[in-house]
């Protein structure tokens, strides 16, 4: 299970990454982030990255990057995380990524997954993921919730985090 931490803000700079000896040039990118307050997050995106909607991104896009806040860090600043997953600001989609239990609710108990059929459950290679989607790390595209605690949707699409 990771412990999936977040940042928000704008891609203010794009560039490429070299990430050591024997890593090809161009295949990992340092993508720079600044929030609202001016606080500024370096990710690091790799090839293993996953885009959410397999998004182009470009510096003024709103992102939220999606790290393990348990995985070791460089103690510099501004902060560099490896990226898991990047999300491009979209106004008729909220999308969350993190651990659903059995009954499908998240790690930080504020959100319930209702399925139906018409939920695409899918892996990170587009292909359909045959089994319960419970007791994995998900990346879940949503639209409307209940008001209730936790909040109870019906996802447009569950994205398996194997």
């Amino acid at each position: 299970m990771t412990s999936f931490h977040s940042f928000h803000g704008t891609i203010t700079e794009i560039t490429n990454f070299n990430a050591g000896e024997g890593e090809k040039k161009g295949c990992n990118k340092f993508f720079t982030v600044r929030n609202n307050l001016g606080v500024i997050v370096n990710f690091v995106v790799s090839p293993s990255t996953y885009f959410v909607d397999h998004e182009m991104l470009v510096v003024g896009d709103r992102v939220t990057g999606y790290y393990d806040g348990n995985a070791p860090t460089v103690l510099i600043y501004p902060p560099q995380y490896r990226a898991l997953v990047m999300v491009k600001d979209n106004p008729n989609q909220n999308v969350k990524v993190d651990f659903f239990n059995s009954q499908l609710v998240s790690s930080d108990g504020q959100l319930q997954l209702n399925l139906s059929s018409n939920t695409h459950i899918v892996l990170t290679n587009g292909q359909f993921f045959s089994g319960y989607p419970g007791n994995h790390d998900l990346i879940v595209n949503y639209g409307p919730t209940t008001r209730s605690i936790p909040a109870q949707t019906t996802p447009y699409r569950i994205v398996v985090l194997c």
